[in-house]
């Protein structure tokens, strides 16, 4: 059996969470219904259509009952208690950020949040030397409104905020002055209000709003995404719109100011690819011509003005990405030179700060950065201190370069870049109460397995090297992903991560196609009818853990959110046999009908969707909630969902937790099926500290127990408790 690592309870606080009432008797069965669809010939049964409905009393009778026994379940695992102490300890301290000039003049910006804080406290100051002071504090809100977005002006005298409820992402935008600290009378179109712009003289944002449902019924307010001008004063039905498509209902916009205030950028875009034009920045009103600079929508495309220079960063003819410049007079395609050409590997993104350019590469799933002179000349690579993600940050008209980094074993990082010395100066350190033997312990492999095809996928796998013996056999793996829309999977500090190493686990994360580690082809070979290439490569991860000694199918869980929790939801359907223990969150599951819930039809541009005919056979194919099978034994699995999701309606969770535990051969017996609905939550959780503490430790107990880690755990409790 193996060894764990002895819980680390540095700072452990006094707060008990939430407990329970009795346990409940095991859940009934939900009722099943008789419902098929017939999608081109192709019989879909829905027998659990009428968990659709999340205001229906039958259905919220129902989700109270299973929530009642998942937490009198949870209640009783011996790791929950130290897992919520670990958790309060490692989200409540004392932090600030680094200060971030304004763009113009010597104030600064930054935030803080005490230990006993849950939300992050805006401050101003006049300059480096100066305290600063206090000029928005969301804790004096109510305890589930959060703060959504804070776009200050050119000069830091005044800041559009945004203001949301319990995760609902349904930001309402405000203007603050931010030497009086009054809040303004200006109110804004439409509901999500956000992507705030301030124009150069300060008169005015645009900004973008989705419809209200009077405005466009029948769930069209999820989509005809819009840009508006705003006025300083004004009330909402004086705002101008700017950018929209009346046509195509899933096309999204938004518009960016150049740095040195002449240009405007504007955007419409559908998924990955996008629509560019360039306007001049004229007296407020005053009509100006909209120039095209890419039309066609067959690729993506980003610009950086500098000078008299349109700078491009694009995937057209180049999957891995290239700059093409152009001068501001001519900026249409013909006009294009290469300034930085394609490389190996995939240029993520490019900045200009101090009066230089520094591209971002993804070198095998890491961060490696670049710098060039603006006439596309190389001017030297940053060095990182290891393998990890990094960002560059300020302004082009300013010297100070800041690069942001993280790693596995590195909690955020900021360090201020001197080009001329090539060389990295600490800035502001993570205020993370991590302990720093077990951070000098942690070791990442990069390894490289086969999927079903063939193809070779990477994957980081994560643990610390013990004190003492060396752990007999496997150990307790976690093994997470996401593999979709182009996100990459890159090194980062994680709590979690950490939380489950100091059990003595191992941490593993592969870089599965559908994400955007290797390029546009990497990310096509995951997406629509090659969707099950993402659960191949997935599912070879976890055999290449368990082939190599890593894990067993006794001791391998698996968790992931959203399209991760697809993922995961795919993963148990396909090789039950091969884990102990699945936590999936907020995720799709029924993929027949996901394009109807909500905003969620503009994922059919990664999914396809099954109003396509050739997408009905691959999408019924895998769609987890039509894949569950009657008589199979499945693993623990924990299915979550949250009531304030405005992306993956908690529907997915209901119906697929309804099939699982209809068909699960074991039933009532050694692993749990269980579902979670977090009330007050959106697709992060929770928003209080205490509440994502409950949230995690619940769910995290669930897996190691799962994989055993519980009663072990029990038998060798952790006796130091130390303060940070």
């Amino acid at each position: 059996m193996f060894r764990l690592l002895p819980l680390l309870l540095l700072g452990a606080c006094d707060k008990t969470p939430p407990q329970a009432a009795a346990p409940e008797p095991p859940a009934p069965k939900a009722e099943r219904g008789d419902v098929v669809d017939d999608l081109g010939g192709v019989q879909v049964p829905d027998p659990y259509r009428w968990l659709e409905d999340s205001d229906a009393e039958n259905v919220q009778a129902w989700t109270a009952a299973r929530e009642a026994e998942f937490r009198a379940y949870t209640d009783a695992l011996p790791l929950r208690q130290p897992l919520y102490d670990r958790a309060q300890a490692l989200w409540r301290y004392d932090d600030e950020t680094a200060r971030v000039e304004c763009q113009e003049g010597a104030r600064m910006l930054f935030r803080t949040k005490r230990a006993d804080q849950d939300k992050w406290v805006v401050h101003l100051a006049e300059g480096p030397d100066d305290p600063g002071r206090v000029v928005l504090d969301p804790n004096t809100w109510a305890e589930t409104e959060t703060l959504a977005g804070f776009t200050p002006n050119r000069d830091c005298t005044r800041a559009v905020f945004g203001k949301a409820n319990a995760g609902d992402e349904n930001a309402v935008l405000s203007v603050l002055d931010l030497d009086t600290l009054e809040v303004g009378p200006d109110t804004f179109r439409g509901w999500r209000q956000g992507g705030v712009a301030w124009a150069p003289g300060g008169e005015g944002v645009w900004y973008s709003a989705r419809p209200t449902a009077e405005e466009k019924p029948e769930g069209g307010h999820f989509y005809y995404h819009r840009v508006w001008w705003h006025t300083l004063g004004d009330a909402a039905d004086q705002d101008t719109l700017v950018l929209a498509d009346d046509e195509v209902k899933e096309h999204f916009h938004g518009v960016s100011p150049s740095e040195d205030g002449r240009w405007l950028l504007l955007y419409q875009s559908r998924f990955n690819r996008n629509r560019l034009w360039l306007q001049p920045i004229g007296a407020p009103g005053e009509p100006a011509e909209r120039i095209p600079v890419a039309t066609e929508m067959d690729g993506e495309y980003s610009g950086l003005v500098i000078g008299d220079q349109l700078l491009v960063l694009t995937d057209w003819e180049a999957p891995n990405r290239r700059v093409m410049v152009a001068p501001i007079a001519t900026p249409t395609r013909e006009h294009w030179k290469e300034l930085i050409p394609q490389a190996d590997d995939v240029l993520v993104d490019l900045e200009a700060v101090g009066g230089k350019l520094y591209a971002e590469y993804q070198h095998d799933a890491a961060t490696k950065l670049l710098a060039f002179e603006v006439d596309g000349t190389p001017a030297g690579e940053v060095p990182l201190p290891t393998i990890g993600r990094a960002t560059v940050s300020g302004w082009f008209a300013k010297p100070e370069v800041r690069v942001s980094f993280t790693s596995f074993g590195t909690p955020a990082t900021v360090y201020r870049y001197d080009a001329a010395k090539g060389a990295l100066e600490l800035l502001k350190a993570s205020a993370i109460p991590v302990d720093p033997a077990l951070m000098a312990r942690i070791r990442v492999d990069q390894v490289w397995f086969h999927s079903a095809d063939g193809t070779e996928v990477p994957m980081f796998v994560v643990h610390a090297e013990p004190e003492g013996e060396l752990p007999d056999g496997p150990r307790p793996t976690l093994l997470t992903g996401y593999g979709g829309f182009d996100i990459s999977m890159t090194p980062r500090f994680s709590t979690t991560y950490l939380m489950w190493i100091e059990q003595g686990g191992v941490v593993a994360i592969p870089n599965l196609r559908g994400g955007g580690e290797f390029g546009k082809a990497w990310h096509e070979a995951g997406m629509r009818e090659r969707k099950q290439n993402v659960f191949d490569d997935f599912l070879g991860a976890a055999q290449w853990l368990v082939d190599e000694g890593w894990a067993t199918p006794q001791t391998l869980a698996i968790a992931g959110g959203s399209n991760g929790g697809l993922l995961v939801a795919a993963a148990v359907t396909q090789r039950p046999d091969l884990f102990a223990g699945v936590l999936c969150q907020v995720p799709l599951t029924d993929m027949m009908r996901f394009h109807k819930y909500g905003l969620a039809n503009i994922w059919a541009e990664e999914y396809g969707s099954a109003d396509d005919p050739e997408m009905v056979a691959p999408l019924f194919a895998y769609s987890p909630y039509h894949r569950v099978a009657a008589g199979t034994d499945y693993p623990a699995v924990l299915v979550v969902g949250s009531s304030n999701d405005a992306r993956t309606d908690p529907a997915h969770a209901r119906k697929f937790y309804a099939a699982l535990q209809w068909a699960d051969a074991d039933r009532g017996g050694q692993e749990p099926i269980l579902l979670d609905i977090q009330a007050d939550s959106g697709h992060g959780g929770g928003v209080t500290t205490d509440v994502r503490a409950d949230q995690f430790s619940r769910h995290y107990a669930f897996l190691l127990d799962a994989v055993g880690a519980g009663a072990v755990a029990a038998a060798e409790p952790a006796t130091e408790r130390n303060t940070p």
